[in-house]
Order: C-alpha cells, then structure tokens, then sequence
C-alpha cells in the first residue's frame, strides 16, 4: 500500500481515518435499541432448548431415565447424541475430542449429556432437571496439581522454544533463583450470555443467528454436525453483547443443537442459558503453574531462563494448543534472554474445556516474564524499572534483537514508550515519597510500579490471517459494506467503515454497515488475535480499490482525460476541470455498465512459523505500551485500592483516537480483575462454585483507578503497511494491568523492607496479600 493514500488533506470528510467517532451502535448501547438476537423478533412457532447437565466430573453413564423429562407439559423433544444425524463432535481443530452430547462417559462437572425443546424456556428448563441418570465414578482430578500428580495426559503435542545453550549457560550465571508461579483463569462475563437461534429452511437448508466471534466455524460445525454440506448453512451475526474470546469456539454448540431441533421440528428453535448454566457448561481463561530458573548477574541483567508453562486446559484439547503456544512467545515479555529453554505442558483435567480470552495466553506468558524481573531487582536490591531497562530489546545491531522463537524485534519503541511515560508520570519522585510513606505508616502501604507491554500481532496459525470484504456502490451514490468481521462493542465496523469512506472521499452517513454474514463473505477467520481492523480494513480497501480503479477509468474513457486527472474530493469527483458530486458521477458510471461491487480481500505478508522447530516469524509486527499504577494496601485486612493508574500505548497511528482509548481503559480494568478480584474455584467433586455474580467477582465501576489517565502515543506509525499505518488495541492493552500486580508486590515487600520476592500469585486477592504480608513479617 502507498503511505500516501493516507496523507492529510486540506479538506476533510465526516469520518476519515484516523478521525475520533463514536461508535456506530453507542448510542444504541445506550438507549437499549441495539438489537441482540434475544431482541429479534420472536418467529411463529419459536421453540425453546434447554440443556441436561451432569453432575459428575469423571464418570461412565450406566443408565439414563429420561421418561419424566419427555412427559413434562409443554416439552416437545427430548435428544440425546445417538440423535446427532451427522457427527456427534463440535471440536474446532478436528481432533473430535468433543461431543455435542455425552453418550457414554461424562468427562466434566456441567457436561451437557441432552438436549430438552419446549413450547417455552421454563418448561423446557424445568423438564432438563428431571432426568435420573446413574453413573460409574471414575477418578477425576480438576486442578494442575491434580494432573500432575495423577500423570494426566496431554490435550495437545507440547511445544518448546530454544535459544542457545540454557543448559549449560545457567551454571555460568553469578545469580541464580528457581521458584514457582501460580497464575489464574478468568471467567469471560460477557453481557449477552451464549445464544443462538435456528430458522429452518427448504431442502437441507437451515439460518443460524449467533453469538459468535467466528461465523464460519459456525457453519462448518452445524453442517458437520446435520451432515450437510456448509453451502446449506447461512450464519449472522449483526453483533455481540461481549465476546473477548470465549464466543470463538464456546458458540458451536448452541448452534449446531439449536440447528439440529430446527431441522428435526421444522420449527424455529432458540438456545439461551442462564449466567450459571453458562459459566458451568463453557470454557475459561487457562490458569498455569509456572516452574521456573532464572541466572543473572550482579547488574540484573538475564544471562539465562528455563521455564515450564503447565495449564489446566479441561477435557479437550479446543484451542489449548495454541493458547499455550502464545504463553510461550510472550514469556520474554519486552526482554532479551540470550539463553533460553521454554516449554508449554497442556495438562487434562476433569473440567470443562478453556479456550480463548483476550490474550490468548500471552497474558500469562507476559506476567512470568514480569515475575523474573520481579525476582531479580528484590535480590539485587534495585528498583525493578532499573532492572527492566537493563534488559529490554535493542535495536537493530544491538545484538539483543532475537526472541526466544527466533523472530527479529525490528519496530522496537519500548525505550521511547517507557521513558516517556516515567516523566510525564512522575515515576521517580513519587516511588520515593512512597518508600518514605512506607517507613512511617504502621498499617497502610503502599506500593507503585511502572510495567511494559510487547504484544505480537497475527494468528500464529498462518492460514487464518486473511480476510474477506464485499462493497457494493448503489445508483444514489450510497455504499454496503459486508466482511468477515464481527462486531463485540470493540468498534470494528465503525473502524472499517471509515476505511471506506475515507478511500471514496465520501461521509461516513453514506456508508451502510451490514451484518456479518457467511451467504456474502465466505470461509472467514475469527474475530480474535486483534486482527480484526488490520484484515478487514485491508480487505474492505482492497474491494474499494478495485472499484475505484474502474471509475478512473470510466472517467478517462467519457472526458478523454488522463488518469491522474481524476480526483476523488470530499463529496465529489473531479475529472479535469470539472467537479461532479458522488452520487451523479456514480450514476452515470452505472448507465455506462461499470461494475460498481467488487469482493477485497487480504492475506498477511511475511509471516511464517514452524512449530516444531519452534523457529520463525509468527508476527507481523509488536505493539508496545506501558503502565504506572499506584496502590495502597491495608496490612491488617490485606484490603486494597488502586490509587492512581497512567498508561501510554501505542496503537500506531490510530484509526479512531476515541475508540482505542476506549479498548485501552477497557482492557485494563478487565486486566485488573483478572490479576486481582476474579478468582476460579472447584469443590472436591469437581463442581465450579464460582458460577454467578454473587460468587464471582468482576470489577465494578468503583474499583477503577480513581485518577486514570490514558493516552495513546500519538508520534508513533506502524512500520509496516497495516491499514492506515495502525495497529491493533484489542488484547495488547490487557497485560498493562500487570502494573497493578507488581505495585501491589512492592506494598507487601515493604513489610521486610524489600529485601525478599513477595511471590504473589494470581490473582492477588485481598486474602492471598494478606497471606503474604503475614509470611513477609516473619522474614
């Protein structure tokens, strides 16, 4: 892509890139009258799904009774998987680890053995509790001790990046530290629970509406499961109420039960679970048990790390694999190790299966990273930022360019990023005048630390950076625009929208934005890697560029002019001399048998990973930012606040100011629950207790920095030629919450004068800080 397409103008349109613009839907948000699926108008003869849940972790189904499910008034189908008419399988990696229905083994606490439909929701909800089923206890383990200790299989082939010689390097380093890491999950909480509704149609056909991040797989699993070909499936997402990765493959079943009852009744069908039945039966963020060695010298840099990422990955492999695989390539955090062994270590345990969550593993890749600097600058004594500057990237030539996988940081900014927000948020004086704070408060302490972020950009499954767009130009001059994105709140059909209107030089009101759909634009990516902007804004200005490239020369032809005569202004087109508004010049390109619709589409350049060599280019390019936050922490209760949080981050040069600065606080505060509040917990039978919001505990508004200052940095452009030189904000402003984690650690070390590593798991809740500062008073 030319740079200069993107250059100012002197004369602007209402919703260029690169203009601030509020969300196409906020005020809909707002109002209520955005339509989720619960929202569409309800078709003639909708019935309702419910799902029969099992109430053991690990057990053989020996009989199955469901006579009083199928008599309860007002139930209309009782199904089981011997019903499935294709594959009873909604596995999204072709491994078939994971039954739409459970037949003869239940492998989960919440594993949905049946399926009731009902004339209503609550017959068909209270019906699904009527079935006696008996059972053959197996053993069951539901944590990563729990595996480890039982020699629990591997959902995935394990995965290991190498980089000179660890084994040997690490006896060579003057300082040594091997210790452990507790990371936890995190429950996804969307607003809008998982739901889909069926429509069936003639023939083999059938329409889907769901909450999904990846329509496609949709559609290849509901014609898997019906054993139809995906040309019979239509899916439609217009949008989601949250997503955050848990709606990438969770949303298979919903669909493809809904899809079956559709077909099977010739009725309409909707599946809706409640906030519990859909936190019991749907996969969450992995937590880890981090195992790792560490050797540096007397000025903290890293000479060597060796380090096993174990995760608790549930009854199937789903995109365990991969999650695991990101762990890794972000277990370097913003560092250089100039010896490095990592290996990844997906454990099966007896819950329902993790999946995808904003990140994707890299969080919990990144906060390891953090802990080794953490560990370091106690040991040394030094202030941790000191530490993290001695062992950032460098640039090129430096010879500190190459990451454990062995792609080259070439678009590194760390220094610029961090030294810039250290001024302008006063690091220096204020981490003293806490330290002086520390040394006087007999029960409040409090702790400040200034964290970075490096986030690599694509799907490291090489095949899945591409993407599609269909635009369509209409008589009046007015556009439709379709691609392969999803819309979560995260604004990506506002952002891609103005990628339009700015190649056409027309305002934004002139643009359609339509619902996601697999009938316009087929065999789509997921919504997720936050390569939602970078490909379908590409794909969408490649669809307009075709189309542009005909109108040239559809000008040149009719006013005998040369190409570079024709100009498309704000609103208009000038050919020559003349200026003729859109609408009119597009007309009497129609009238000429223009082709006014063309289908974008674009693939990443440059990456490619070899997993088993653990060696390659995974990413297009890294995004940066940083963090400073400032707590304060009650020693008696273990009780905290976040005091004050400023962030600087980079998003390139951003598409739309206003909506990246949203994704930015917004991911953070969603970072800050992960690693403080939001904790995951199972009884002894396997049973997640944590399954409403009376046990979980998401941040609320109050819980937000009560000075929060966001910016993003406003000097930086990707090097790369991304849509409009922008790059991602979707995950990378998530790990700027670590920042929270490593202040608090700093407000528990003062308890023994920061002579010793607090080790704070994750998260840090009030209990485990209380917990280490009364370990701490004992050193």
């Amino acid at each position: 892509m030319d740079k200069s397409t993107f250059e100012e103008r002197k004369v602007v349109i209402n919703g260029s890139m690169h203009d601030s613009m509020k969300h196409d839907s906020a005020h809909k948000h707002v109002t209520g009258t955005a339509d989720y699926i619960d929202d569409i108008p309800e078709p003639a003869g909708l019935l309702h799904g419910a799902l029969g849940l099992s109430d053991r972790a690990h057990a053989e189904i020996a009989a199955i009774d469901l006579s009083a499910v199928r008599a309860y008034p007002g139930v209309v189908w009782v199904f089981t998987g011997a019903d499935v008419p294709g594959v009873n399988d909604t596995s999204s990696n072709g491994m078939h680890d994971e039954p739409l229905l459970a037949e003869t083994k239940v492998e989960f606490h919440g594993q949905p053995i049946f399926a009731v439909i009902a004339e209503t929701r609550d017959a068909a909800r209270r019906a699904a509790r009527l079935a006696k089923i008996d059972y053959r206890d197996l053993p069951h383990w539901s944590d990563i001790d729990g595996a480890l200790a039982n020699g629990s299989p591997l959902v995935y082939e394990p995965m290991t990046l190498k980089r000179g010689e660890p084994e040997t390097e690490m006896a060579n380093a003057k300082h040594r530290i091997k210790a452990q890491m507790r990371i936890g999950g995190q429950e996804h909480f969307y607003l809008e629970s998982h739901i889909a509704m069926a429509i069936p149609g003639e023939d083999d056909e059938v329409a889907v509406w769901s909450s999904t991040q990846h329509p496609s797989e949709i559609q290849h699993i509901v014609g898997h499961v019906l054993n139809i070909p995906s040309n019979a499936v239509t899916v439609n997402v217009r949008r989601m109420g949250g997503g955050f990765g848990g709606k990438e493959t969770q949303g298979n079943q919903f669909a493809a039960l809904a899809a079956l009852a559709a077909k099977k009744l010739g009725r309409a069908v909707k599946f809706r679970p409640d906030r519990d039945e859909d936190m019991a039966a749907t996969g969450k963020r992995h937590d880890f048990l981090l195992d790792y060695e560490i050797g540096f010298d007397d000025d903290g840099r890293i000479h060597a790390v060796d380090a096993t990422y174990a995760a608790r990955c549930g009854f199937s492999s789903d995109l365990s694999g991969p999650v695991t695989d990101r762990a890794l390539f972000h277990a370097d955090s913003s560092y250089f190790y100039p010896h490095v062994h990592l290996v990844s270590k997906p454990l099966k345990t007896h819950t329902v299966s993790n999946t995808a969550f904003r990140g994707f593993g890299g969080p919990q890749g990144m906060v390891g990273g953090e802990r080794f600097i953490e560990e370091i600058a106690y040991a040394l004594g030094k202030d941790p930022l000191e530490i993290r500057r001695a062992n950032f990237y460098g640039q090129p030539g430096s010879g500190r360019t190459l990451t454990p996988y062995h792609q080259e940081v070439t678009d590194n900014i760390i220094n610029r990023i961090v030294d810039e927000l250290e001024e302008t948020a006063d690091y220096q004086a204020r981490r003293n005048a806490i330290i002086e704070f520390n040394r006087s408060s007999r029960f409040i302490r409090k702790g400040i630390a200034l964290t970075p972020v490096k986030f690599g950009i694509s799907f490291t499954m090489t095949a899945f950076n591409q993407a599609g767009a269909l635009v369509h130009i209409y008589q009046d001059g007015s556009i439709h625009l379709n691609h392969g994105g999803t819309e979560m709140g995260q604004g990506l059909y506002t952002k891609v929208a103005q990628v339009l209107a700015d190649s056409f030089q027309v305002d934004i009101d002139r643009v359609k934005i339509t619902a996601t759909t697999t009938g316009k634009v087929p065999n789509t990516s997921a919504t997720a890697a936050s390569s939602g902007s970078d490909l379908n804004g590409m794909a969408a200005y490649d669809a307009a560029r075709q189309i542009k490239e005909r109108l040239v020369a559809f000008a040149v032809e009719k006013w005998g002019v040369g190409a570079g005569e024709v100009q498309f202004l704000p609103n208009h087109v000038r050919v020559g001399d003349v200026e003729i508004p859109f609408p009119d010049f597009v007309k009497q390109a129609y009238f000429a048998r223009v082709q006014l619709s063309a289908a974008g589409f674009y693939k990443t350049p440059k990456i490619h990973w070899d997993r088993k060599a653990g060696r390659g280019t995974p990413f297009y390019y890294f995004s940066y930012g940083a963090a400073c936050s400032e707590v304060s922490v009650d020693t008696l209760t273990g009780e905290y606040l976040i005091d004050r949080t400023d962030i600087l981050h980079d998003v390139g040069r951003s598409l739309n100011p206003a909506i990246d600065i949203g994704q930015v606080e917004g991911a953070f505060v969603q970072g800050m629950g992960w690693l403080t509040t939001e904790e995951l917990w199972w009884d002894a039978k396997g049973q997640l207790r944590t399954h409403a919001p009376s046990t979980y505990k998401i941040p609320l508004a109050s819980d937000r920095p009560k000075i929060f200052n966001v910016r993003l940095a406003e000097w930086s452009e990707n090097t790369e030629a991304t849509i409009g030189r922008s790059k991602a904000v979707g995950e990378p402003p998530f790990m700027l919450s670590i920042s929270v984690l490593e202040a608090l650690s700093m407000a528990v070390a003062s308890v023994a004068d920061y002579r010793v590593c607090p080790r704070l798991d994750a998260p840090a809740t009030p209990e485990r800080v209380l917990m280490a500062v009364e370990r701490l008073k004992g050193m």
